[in-house]
């Protein structure tokens, strides 16, 4: 009798065995996913990671910002899976490896002091791209008065970023230029060029919108006002020009493209050649995909259905 309850048991086990390994293989609960780079996309990616990990709780996903140039060199040495890139990718790169994905859309805005003087003229009157030209590239503009038209001497303070990044990139785009080109003190990263303008009473610099404006009120963060760019010259922002109040209002500006281009670009998620780390191509998956529902949110564009599209094929 022993016997025959045993020969069951061995049996029983043998079939479940077989019915085991028939199954497809089940995807691993617990990996590990590690970006780098772009202040600009660093608030989307977060939000996008904090979403995501409620569906795979055991994946880590380990973010670090420092600059688009950064994110682009740790992936193409290796030591990061994903780069976040605020700038299109430069043919060296793309023969190096570089293979991005768009994820989604934002701008680089002007910034003055809130304690200026003149803000509320400045404000009002906005600034036109020949002037900010005169400002960053060729140095023939030196004061504030030179930009609202009057007689006030009040210098002014130029600053930039000191790190290889999108935002500057972007902005010199803006001016026919490169970010070697760009006059003025350079600074650390966003926030700290943010602080640096909003310290100055004479400074101007140039922020992404998400560290411009600030997440919860909406508004520009305290101690700066945002430039208006005085696209048709005439020294008044006013209709479409007159979108700068609100994080909102410059994100709607932007996708119905009244915001120029550039400064307003894509951001990208770069591998080095199509992405090999499993659990990265998931999260790329879903972030253009079920991810999209959280970038209004965020404070940034979603992407056209097709460049989408476009990217599920890429990463297929």
């Amino acid at each position: 009798m022993i016997k025959k309850i045993a020969s069951g048991m061995i049996s029983g086990f043998f079939i479940l065995s077989l019915f085991s390994f028939g199954r497809a293989p089940q995807k691993p609960l617990d990996g590990t996913i590690s970006i780098s780079g772009a202040w600009a996309l660093y608030p989307m990616v977060l939000k996008w990671a904090e979403e995501f990990k409620k569906l795979r709780p055991g994946i880590k996903i380990d973010i670090q910002a420092g600059g688009a140039g950064k994110g682009m060199a740790d992936v193409l040495a290796g030591m990061a899976d994903l780069g976040m890139v605020s700038r299109d990718v430069n043919p060296e790169e793309l023969k190096r490896g570089a293979f991005p994905i768009a994820v989604t859309r934002d701008a680089v805005v002007a910034t003055a002091s809130e304690k200026n003087p003149l803000a509320p003229e400045i404000r009002a009157k906005g600034i036109t791209r020949q002037q900010f030209i005169e400002i960053w590239i060729t140095g023939k503009i030196t004061s504030w008065g030179q930009v609202i038209g009057r007689q006030d001497k009040l210098n002014v303070h130029i600053y930039t970023r000191s790190d290889a990044c999108g935002a500057a990139d972007t902005w010199a785009a803006f001016l026919g230029k490169k970010q070697e080109d760009l006059g003025g003190i350079g600074v650390y990263g966003d926030p700290g060029l943010a602080d640096a303008v909003a310290r100055d009473p004479l400074g101007i610099g140039y922020n992404n919108v998400n560290f411009a404006y600030d997440a919860k009120t909406l508004k520009p963060v305290a101690g700066i006002v945002i430039i208006p760019i005085d696209i048709d010259g005439n020294g008044k922002i006013e209709g479409p020009e007159n979108c700068y109040a609100t994080r909102d209002d410059i994100t709607g500006a932007i996708a119905k493209n009244i915001y120029p281009s550039p400064p307003a670009r894509d951001l990208y998620l770069v591998a080095k050649g199509k992405p090999a780390n499993t659990f990265a191509v998931e999260f790329m998956r879903w972030i253009l995909t079920e991810g999209q529902k959280f970038v209004p949110e965020t404070g940034y564009i979603r992407l056209s259905a097709e460049k989408l599209k476009e990217g599920l094929e890429k990463i297929k």
